[in-house]
C-alpha cells in the first residue's frame, strides 16, 4: 500500500527514486472521475483496493515466457480467480512450437498452459476479452520485487504489460455481471502464456475463440500513459535462414570450400534491399563460423519484418522465396527457411472505428478522455483483427516504460478501465451496433 498522510515515503521504500527514475507522471494524472448517476452503481461494484492486492500478489510471482513453473502457478491462480464468474475455466495445453538451434537443428520449444473461461456459450451475441500472463522478464532477471514511486504509481515486473490488464478483465466482468446487462449475452476470455514471444503456441487458439465474435478488447497497457488507446498497427515477423555449405581449409584449398557466411553476408544486404516505405527488415544476429584457417560450412541469420500492409506482407514472402533460390545458386550452397509473419498489419475498419468511438463515448460518460494513435508495435489483437473481429487492443491500465526494470502502473487506472470496459460491455450487450 502507499504511505500513509504524513509518513516518509523513503522511510517504507528507501525512496521513490529506482535506477535513475525521473518521474514526470504528474502531466499524466486525471481529474477524479465525474460519472452520471446511471453508472454510480457500476462504479460501486468495483472494489480498488481488493484490485491493488491482487495485482501486488500477481507481479510477485516471475511469469517470464520460459519459466513453465512461475506460468503453471500462475495459470491456477488465474483459474480460480475466473471461476467466480459463471461459465466454465479450463487450462488449455500449448501447441507445438519449433525454432532453430545454434547447429542448424530443429528443436520443439516448450511453452505454458492457457486459460479459456467460456461463458454463456449458447448466446446469440458474444465477445472475447484477451491478455497474457507472461512477461519479458525471466526467473534469474534482477527486476522481481514492486515499489511505490508516490502516491498512485507503482513500479514492478509486468505491473502494466499486464498484470494489470488481466486484474482489469477479471473486475470489469464481475462488474458487468452484477449490472444486469450480461445474462442475455455470452463471452469468452483467453489468457495465453506466451504473447511476448510472439504468441506461437496460441495463436491458433487465439483465431479459433475470436471467430464469429461481436467485438474484442484485448488488455495491454494503454498506448500512453495519459490513456491513449493504440489504433492501426502493422504486423511482424520472425525468420531463420539456415545456410549450410562446404568446410574446406582457408590456405591449401578454399576454392573447394562454400562459404555459409560469405552466402549469409549477402542474403543480409539483399534483404536491406527489398526494404520500403511500407516494410522494414532488420537483420538481427548471424551464427556460425569457428576457426579462421576453416572455410565456414554453416550460418544461421535471424530478421525481423515490419510490414504496414497485408499486401506489403504478402509481397515479401513470396521475393523471400525467390531471394533465397538466387543466394542458393549464386554461392552453391543450400538454404533451410524457418518461421515467417506472427502477426499481420491491423487496420481499422468500420466496424473497429465504431468500437473505439464506443469507447470513446463511454469513457467521456466515466469522465474519461480517450483519444487514440496509431503504432507500429504488435500484439494479440492483430490476429484477431485477422479474423474479421472488431478489436480495441489497449484497454488495459495506465502505465509505461515496459520492457524495462522501470515499469509501472498509475494505480487508479485500475478502477478507471474495469468501469470503462463493464460500461463497454454493458452497452454491446444492449444492441449497441457496430
Amino acid at each position: 500500500m502507499p504511505p500513509a498522510t504524513g509518513e516518509s515515503k523513503a522511510g517504507r521504500t528507501g525512496g521513490v527514486h529506482r535506477r535513475g527514475w525521473t518521474g514526470g507522471l504528474a502531466r499524466f494524472r486525471r481529474l477524479p472521475m465525474q460519472p452520471d448517476s446511471q453508472n454510480t452503481a457500476l462504479l460501486a461494484a468495483i472494489d480498488d483496493r481488493t484490485m491493488l492486492r491482487e495485482v501486488q500478489e500477481w507481479a510477485a510471482i516471475n511469469t517470464g515466457t520460459g519459466n513453465l513453473a512461475g506460468l503453471e502457478k500462475m495459470a491456477g491462480i488465474l483459474a480460480d480467480a475466473f471461476s467466480q464468474l459463471p461459465g466454465e475455466v479450463q487450462l488449455v495445453e500449448p501447441a507445438e512450437v519449433t525454432a532453430i538451434a545454434a547447429d542448424g537443428s530443429e528443436f520443439e520449444k516448450p511453452h505454458g498452459r492457457h486459460m479459456v473461461l467460456r461463458v454463456r456459450p449458447e448466446a446469440g451475441r458474444r465477445f472475447i476479452l484477451t491478455g497474457h500472463m507472461d512477461t519479458v522478464y525471466p526467473e534469474d532477471h534482477p527486476f522481481q520485487t514492486l515499489e511505490w514511486l508516490d502516491d498512485e504509481t507503482i513500479n514492478g515486473p509486468g505491473t502494466a504489460d499486464m498484470k494489470g490488464g488481466l486484474n482489469v478483465i477479471l473486475h470489469a466482468l464481475k462488474a458487468f455481471e452484477a449490472s444486469g446487462n450480461a445474462a442475455s449475452v455470452g463471452y469468452d476470455v483467453m489468457i495465453n502464456s506466451d504473447e511476448e514471444t510472439g504468441s506461437l503456441a496460441s495463436r491458433g487458439l487465439i483465431e479459433e475463440l475470436a471467430r464469429g465474435k461481436y467485438a474484442a478488447l484485448t488488455y495491454e497497457p494503454s498506448a500512453l500513459p495519459d490513456g491513449t488507446l493504440a489504433h492501426a498497427r502493422g504486423g511482424t515477423g520472425n525468420y531463420s535462414i539456415t545456410i549450410r555449405g562446404k568446410s574446406a581449409h582457408a590456405g591449401r584449398n578454399p576454392e573447394d570450400g562454400r562459404n555459409a557466411i560469405v552466402a549469409a553476408s549477402d542474403l543480409v544486404l539483399r534483404l536491406s534491399e527489398m526494404a520500403a516505405e511500407d516494410l522494414t527488415i532488420n537483420p538481427a544476429k548471424i551464427e556460425g563460423g569457428g576457426a579462421n584457417n576453416v572455410v565456414p560450412d554453416l550460418a544461421i541469420l535471424r530478421f525481423n519484418i515490419r510490414p504496414k500492409s497485408t499486401g506489403a506482407m504478402a509481397r515479401f514472402d513470396n521475393d523471400l522465396n525467390t531471394l533465397l533460390r538466387t543466394i542458393e545458386d549464386r554461392h552453391e550452397v543450400g538454404v533451410h527457411r524457418h518461421g515467417g509473419v506472427t502477426r499481420p498489419p491491423k487496420p481499422v475498419d468500420e466496424k473497429a472505428q465504431k468500437l473505439f468511438d464506443l469507447v470513446q463515448s463511454c469513457g467521456r460518460q466515466l469522465g474519461q478522455k480517450i483519444g487514440w494513435k496509431s503504432t507500429g508495435g504488435v500484439c494479440d489483437g492483430n490476429n484477431i483483427a485477422a479474423t474479421g473481429v472488431p478489436v480495441v487492443d489497449t484497454m488495459g491500465v495506465r502505465g509505461g516504460a515496459i520492457h524495462s526494470p522501470e515499469e509501472f502502473m498509475i494505480v487508479p487506472s485500475l478502477k478507471e478501465r474495469a468501469a470503462l470496459s463493464a460500461l463497454v460491455l454493458s452497452n454491446l450487450a444492449s444492441g449497441e451496433p457496430l
